[in-house]
């Protein structure tokens, strides 16, 4: 199977028209998901989310005038009410800012290699994005009325893309962390309205300002990359960023800070729970045997070493319903080429379908 591919165009508010028109079912089912995580793992009453989500519409509103459109054509388009939607495309905030007192959900394991560590000498970025499971996502094709073209995963109902390149040779990849100071009632601009920022810019100075040039409510961690060769990688806390580049021609990235104290922040105990430790040293190590074939990386993404809380992540079957995580998507992006390969599931299950700017797509085995 592999994701649906959405092709939207126009401006904001058309495109999420579409998008809500055409992932009715799947918004509609990742509704029912998150309320229910909210209340169950959260304990928010869909009252409360829907409170907490109308007032960051409203900040939203007027820090982006463009998300906001979009946020309100996705719920014109599936026939929800605009609250339920800003839930959605607010879920970092109001997930992250609970898991400062508890257990972190661990997932993401993101890397980037430079064109020296690459058999095709391209520069390639990617992740295992690991998450609720049963969320239900798509890809889209953007066309912005500027004629810019982005391809991104997206959950049903966000606008946007979180994980995506760019015709400008631009791509993101993402990381949650998590810190004492995050607090989602400042009201920042969120976490997706960079996200979708990012993905609109032609180049990295810009991308980069989109993540840090103002605070954030929340904890999280970007790493950008642009052909033919640069990468940064921005940890950030709510008042902080730390910007670092590649070593030995790699990076790797996943869900605890390594820059806590430059960024001055203190995160949850990770030695209680380090998995997110263990899965970026193995990434490390699996990428570390040079050149690198596109087959060698999707057999990085698919190692199992500490199953089930390995680089491709799986349901650990001893954990309560409201504990399952797995490896939603496993994204790998040839910036060179413009090209995007993604699966739909984890990707010892999945094949990748690789997509790319002008728009074609085929399956990988």
């Amino acid at each position: 199977m592999s994701l649906p591919l959405l092709h939207l165009e126009g401006a904001p508010y058309l495109q999420g028209l579409a998008h809500g028109r055409l992932l009715r079912r799947q918004i509609a089912h990742n509704l029912r998901l998150y309320f229910e995580r909210f209340e169950r793992e959260l304990k928010l009453t869909r009252a409360e989310t829907l409170r907490r989500a109308t007032r960051y519409a409203a900040a939203i509103a007027a820090q982006s005038p463009d998300y906001d459109a979009g946020m309100r054509g996705i719920a014109d388009g599936a026939g929800v009410d605009l609250a339920a939607i800003a839930a959605l495309n607010v879920r970092y905030e109001l997930f992250y800012d609970e898991f400062v007192e508890r257990p972190l959900a661990e997932g993401c394991t993101a890397f980037a290699l430079l064109p020296g560590a690459t058999l095709e000498g391209h520069l390639l970025l990617g992740e295992n994005w690991d998450w609720i499971a049963g969320v239900q996502g798509a890809l889209i094709h953007v066309v912005e009325p500027d004629g810019t073209q982005s391809l991104a995963f997206t959950e049903a109902g966000i606008f946007g893309g979180k994980i995506g390149l760019n015709s400008a040779g631009l791509g993101l990849v993402i990381n949650g962390l998590t810190s004492h100071d995050d607090d989602w009632t400042r009201l920042h601009r969120p976490f997706h309205v960079r996200c979708y920022e990012v993905l609109r810019a032609q180049d990295l100075d810009a991308a980069a300002r989109a993540v840090a040039s103002d605070e954030r409510s929340c904890s999280a961690n970007f790493l950008l990359a642009r052909a033919p060769d640069q990468v940064i990688n921005l940890e950030t806390g709510p008042r902080g960023v730390h910007v670092s580049a590649c070593a030995n021609g790699c990076l790797v990235h996943a869900n605890h800070f390594l820059h806590a104290t430059a960024i001055g922040v203190t995160e949850r105990n990770v030695e209680n729970n380090p998995h997110s430790w263990q899965r970026q040293a193995r990434l490390e190590h699996l990428l570390a045997v040079r050149p690198l074939a596109l087959h060698d990386v999707q057999t990085a993404l698919r190692d199992h070493q500490g199953y089930p809380y390995s680089v491709c992540f799986h349901i650990d079957p001893h954990e309560p319903p409201e504990e399952h995580y797995e490896s939603v998507v496993s994204v790998i992006m040839d910036l060179h080429d413009c090209a995007l390969s993604i699966t739909d599931g984890p990707p010892c299950e999945a094949v990748y379908v690789r997509y790319t700017l002008p728009l074609r797509y085929d399956k990988l085995r």
